[in-house]
């Protein structure tokens, strides 16, 4: 085990992870040159279109007689939990920080996350061979916020290669081998209890002293269903050893299994006759679902089971939640057998039954952020070839009773009776932001605007940190749009879910020709009320398209209405066909037309197209 080296790449998005990856299988020889590509280990084709990293990916390369085992990371705020249960599974973490950009808010996010954990950061300036790059500056942040000294700091570049040799060297000099019980001083989750443990391995004597008998423990960091295959699971061995064809059991689901094929992911899969102590690689199971191994559970063997599992993950809450509702009802089944599918290998996906008037039956989803919903819709679409309406996104509302029983509801259309309501409690973040120091006014009054209030501020060289708390709906839809905005691109914005206080919360209701659209509904503050029902009804206008009758569009605080706009009619002229001056005859008929639209009007049904459930999403 002291040949071996666990670690990850964590960084801001964007900052080149996923080509010093590339540069590192390239120069240990781990994948051959013509089989090499961009972004080798984003192989899911949405990641690859974005330009994105939106899953973990472990590969094993072997450097100087060492193992490396990498895992590549995204950088997103939404997937900021793929990154957490990352570096639960190794011991170094290779910070990486754009030469051009300096420090970013997720690199703060990161750098906290791997000090929570115990780990060894290896800071690395990436992209400088780049004419923009202030390598000294980024330095001078990085000496600040690490407290390390400047020798320590490699100069990479992932295009060129530069200083990779580098960085697998300081990998392999100052990343600790895995101890003999894989646990370091450290708790392997918020709900662990941290364990003492050496670097190197004790003698026999004192092994079997601390731990008894060998037990054979691994973490599940990820799993997946291959249609061929069956459930594939990504562990991380910390005790003991998992052959080929050995009798496995998970010890949070209580299934046994069967492991069919074990091995290491260089990154195809390489199979191999066992995975020893320290080694991070896949088991290809008998299961027929991922439901019976979840991520966060405990592999042991079923003839010599540990008795204690190692303490697995935290359950992450989903605080956006949207309706996704099949085009056609035939569908939804398979949404719902799709959902489940992406639900088993990403736990923060949390969904429940929905059934709307309008749009029939679908599931309410919860998810980590705006991107994980898109990317969440892009693969139903892609993979599971489903067509689908998306309504407006909301948050989770806490709402206490005045019997004293707190509810909690996930969309405005499950809001009780206003008259049964004692308060509404709204969630909370808290906020950070990384911008240029001449900017600050503007983010200042932005945060501001949305109900916020800044707590502390702070620089980091020539950067200015703005901590602050805001309200998380109103950061959903259009926040991040206009930072970028109003600091010309230059901000970087990270938060986290600060809990729930109460606030003067309305139910904002939109009727389409007298009809209540349930789906439509949004929560808001009442200050807000006016503003938004002005909004969305102009929107409505120009979505909806025009009926042969007038169609008004409203929207209302309860029995009372706030806004309205008016889709006018499609005026057909009935008289065009008489061809004599006979005013009688033209006055019968625009009257015969007047009673057909005003029975229309009355019996008629707008078509609702699916945009129409998204207007909150495009605010320009």
């Amino acid at each position: 085990m002291d040949k071996i080296r666990n670690f990850c790449i964590i960084a801001h998005i964007d900052h080149g992870k996923s080509t010093i990856a590339d540069r590192m299988m390239e120069l240990t020889g781990t994948v051959e040159k013509r089989e090499m590509k961009s972004q080798l280990l984003d192989s899911m084709e949405l990641e690859r279109e974005k330009g994105i990293t939106i899953k973990l990916a472990p590969v094993t390369m072997h450097w100087k007689g060492y193992t490396l085992n990498l895992i590549d990371t995204p950088g997103h705020v939404d997937f900021s939990y793929e990154v957490s249960r990352s570096l639960q599974a190794v011991e170094a973490a290779v910070l990486v920080v754009d030469a051009t950009q300096g420090i970013q808010a997720q690199t703060l996010a990161n750098v906290y996350l791997a000090i929570e954990q115990d780990l060894k950061i290896i800071p690395v300036i990436n992209k400088v061979d780049l004419p923009a790059a202030d390598v000294e500056g980024v330095a001078v942040q990085i000496i600040n916020l690490l407290g390390c000294s400047r020798d320590k700091i490699i100069e990479a570049s992932g295009k060129t290669g530069l200083g990779v040799d580098k960085i697998l060297d300081a990998v392999v000099e100052r990343g600790p081998a895995p101890s003999f019980l894989g646990l370091r001083s450290r708790p392997l989750s918020p709900q662990g209890s941290s364990r003492s443990s050496s670097a190197c391995q004790p003698p026999e004597a004192l092994r079997k002293e601390v731990l008894g008998p060998q037990l054979t423990r691994a973490l599940i960091f990820d799993s997946y269903f291959d249609d061929y295959r069956g459930v594939v699971l990504y562990v991380r061995i910390f005790e003991g050893e998992i052959t080929k064809n050995a009798e496995i059991l998970m010890m949070a689901a209580e299934t046994k299994g069967l492991a069919l094929e074990v091995g290491v992911l260089t990154p195809k899969m390489t199979p191999r006759e066992s995975l020893k102590a320290g080694e991070i690689g896949y088991i290809v199971t008998n299961l027929k679902t991922t439901r019976e191994a979840k991520v966060g559970d405990t592999v042991t063997l079923a003839k010599n089971p540990a008795t204690e599992a190692l303490p697995g993950y935290k359950n992450v809450l989903p605080f956006v939640y949207a309706g996704f509702f099949p085009v056609s009802n035939d569908q939804y089944k398979d949404l719902r057998e799709a959902i489940e599918k992406l639900s088993l290998s990403d736990s923060a996906l949390r969904f429940e039954p929905e059934n709307s008037p309008v749009l029939g039956f679908g599931l309410r989803i919860g998810f980590l952020g705006l991107l994980h919903m898109d990317i969440i819709k892009e693969r139903l679409e892609r993979e599971f070839k489903l067509d689908l309406i998306v309504t407006n996104p909301s948050t989770n509302y806490e709402v206490v009773m005045n019997n004293g029983e707190i509810i909690e509801i996930k969309s405005a259309a499950d809001l009780p009776d206003a008259s049964e309501i004692l308060e509404i409690r709204e969630p909370w973040v808290k906020g950070e932001i990384i911008l240029p120091k001449n900017m600050i006014g503007n983010v200042l009054n932005l945060i501001n605007e949305k109900r916020g209030h800044q707590t502390n501020l702070s620089y980091i060289e020539d950067r200015a940190v703005i901590d602050f708390e805001a309200p998380m709906a109103n950061l959903l839809t259009d926040f991040y749009d206009q930072l970028k905005s109003v600091t010309s691109g230059y901000a970087s914005f990270n938060y986290e879910l600060n809990g729930y206080k109460a606030e003067d919360l309305v139910r904002v209701d939109f009727l389409v020709a007298g009809n209540k659209m349930d789906a439509l509904s949004v929560m808001c503050h009442r200050s807000e009320a006016d503003a938004i029902g002005r909004e969305v009804t102009k929107k409505l206008k120009e979505v909806i398209p025009r009926q042969n009758y007038e169609v008004a569009l409203q929207a209302a605080i309860g029995a009372r209405i706030i806004a309205r706009e008016t889709i006018g009619a499609y005026r057909k002229d009935v008289t065009v066909k008489i061809h004599t001056g006979d005013r009688d005859r033209k006055a019968k008929l625009l009257e015969k037309q007047k009673r057909g639209k005003a029975r229309m009007k009355r019996f008629g049904k707008v078509d609702i197209p699916s945009e129409a459930f998204t207007v909150m999403l495009r605010r320009d």
